[in-house]
């Protein structure tokens, strides 16, 4: 379709002709190029516009992500999103037909491949090389793997046999289907986990709430990826709300929508760049599952609950099942990821013992890894508050009372056990606080963006509270051995720009 064209030449992006061309001014331009296609192309899709992401590396293998796309880079000059209301929603859902979740949303006439932002995928064959970056003979290839529309072009290598503590660099090709010569290509890097005896220094940074529409650093993404980059982290935990499905520009109210918004967030260069180059670990919280304070069975426009944790879970992020972990970063850390959407009941059910976030499954395997951790600092890392304190209104964490008595269990878990620090997602402010009751204490890293501070008023400083910041930025942990030998950890708050807000060091 002519919309969807684009002709390259080895000269800059002016040679497109872009989909937000007028229909006719295309029309006339194709008409011109097409007899000349064969001097002016140098290349063809499927290309990588999302870059790769990595996820659950351990000491000996990781998981890689990527996507075939159409085009190179995101469309940076389509159509602007209608701004309707979030109330049509419900009218759709009353009126139908299912249709109007993506038209009633876009200008008449356009399509959402046009749309400012948009990186549609492309069907191809993908190849993985993988190799250590001191150590490039060692590599390991995997043979080539078709991608398709019912998986939004994705496709995934879980790799074994790696060596721990390394950096490894990977070569992505792509191709068409059936044809022989690749046509793409596309470097990135991991590292993979210390062994637990390694006594070296760690580095890792802990971020939470991005969205494009609150980007904060036009279209090449969020400002924080610049400082992180050069802090040069072992690992990043994004403790979720990766993306937001029920904000609007636009409402992801379809499977296809949701889709859009992934693509659209991970094209933006610095963005795609800084996960395409780290070990990272990927938590979902409710706006990246559903919509706000979300659980079992609820829908959204034509989304259920379930399909939203499909998406994530199998298709946008790298896999494991079951999605709670813990990895050893060698001598004196072990980190604990937890599962917050997929086992919780819902908002409105009694508190009680059967109340659950976490599940009994995964609870009974939090507290058995914990207390056999031999780790001096253990470090659980949660998509939402446990010690807080929170909002009033929110009711879909620890630090409330809509789940009590399963914040009390879990408060007094983790302050049993020696060195466990708690690291939160989910607010839109930083924070360090001290639990008055067990001592507990929990870091917010607040929101990722400058644009994304809102929730908490600045200065009101309640007795949990050891620091607080009503601002965007991301925390940096470092760990190491002292000279004497002994175990030090120091957190740190940091803003956008990456310079320290605050400053804990442990133990205590």
């Amino acid at each position: 379709q002519l919309s969807y064209l684009m002709l390259f030449m080895k000269s800059p992006r002016k040679w497109r002709i872009h989909s937000s061309f007028p229909g006719v001014v295309r029309s006339l331009l194709v008409g011109l190029l097409i007899p000349f296609g064969a001097l002016l192309i140098h290349a063809k899709p499927p290309y990588f516009g999302n870059g790769m992401r990595n996820g659950w590396a351990d000491q000996d293998s990781v998981v890689i992500w990527t996507r075939t796309t159409r085009f190179e880079e995101m469309n940076q000059g389509g159509h602007a999103f209608l701004n309707v209301p979030a109330s049509l929603e419900g009218v759709i859902r009353k009126e139908g037909p299912a249709s109007r979740y993506v038209a009633d949303q876009l200008p008449q006439g356009a399509m959402l491949d046009e749309m400012l932002g948009a990186c549609p995928g492309f069907p191809g064959e993908v190849r993985l090389r993988c190799y250590p970056i001191d150590e490039p003979e060692e590599k390991i290839e995997t043979p080539w793997r078709e991608t398709h529309a019912d998986t939004d072009y994705a496709v995934q290598f879980k790799l074994d046999g790696l060596k721990a503590g390394i950096s490894y660099g990977v070569e992505l090709e792509a191709r068409p289907i059936g044809e022989q010569s690749h046509t793409s290509a596309f470097k990135g890097a991991f590292k993979t986990a210390h062994a637990p005896e390694h006594g070296g220094p760690l580095r890792f940074c802990v971020t939470t709430c991005h969205d494009f529409l609150r980007r904060d650093d036009g279209l090449e993404g969020h400002l924080i990826y610049q400082p992180m980059q050069l802090m040069h982290p072992d690992f990043v935990v994004h403790a979720g709300d990766i993306e937001y499905y029920d904000k609007p520009k636009p409402w992801a109210w379809t499977v296809e929508l949701m889709r859009f918004k992934w693509a659209r967030l991970f094209s933006m260069p610095r963005n795609r760049t800084f996960y395409s180059q780290h070990t990272t670990y990927f938590i979902k919280d409710d706006h990246d599952t559903l919509k706000n304070d979300c659980w079992p069975g609820q829908e959204y426009g034509a989304v259920t609950f379930e399909e939203g944790v499909h998406l994530f879970n199998q298709e946008q992020f790298p896999t494991r099942d079951p999605r709670y972990h813990s990895i050893r970063w060698g001598q004196d850390v072990e980190i604990w990821l937890l599962e917050g959407r997929d086992y919780r009941s819902s908002n409105r059910m009694e508190d009680g013992p059967e109340k659950s976030i976490l599940g009994s499954t995964q609870k009974a395997w939090l507290q058995s890894s914990l207390r056999a951790s031999s780790a001096t600092f253990k470090l659980v890392f949660t998509p939402t508050p446990v010690v807080g304190p929170d909002r009033p209104n929110k009711k879909d964490n620890h630090a409330n009372e809509v789940f009590s008595h399963e914040g009390k269990e879990l408060r007094t878990l983790f302050s049993s056990v020696d060195g466990t620090i708690l690291f939160c997602g989910d607010r839109h402010w930083q924070y360090a606080s001290e639990d008055p009751t067990t001592g507990l204490w929990e870091f917010g890293c607040g929101p990722g963006s400058a644009r994304h501070q809102l929730g908490w008023k600045e200065g009101d400083q309640r007795p949990q509270h050891r620091f607080l910041r009503v601002a965007g930025g991301y925390l940096s942990g470092d760990a190491w051995r002292d000279e004497l030998g002994q175990p030090r950890l120091v957190l740190r708050h940091r803003d956008v720009y990456g310079e320290p807000v605050s400053e804990f060091a442990f133990p205590r």
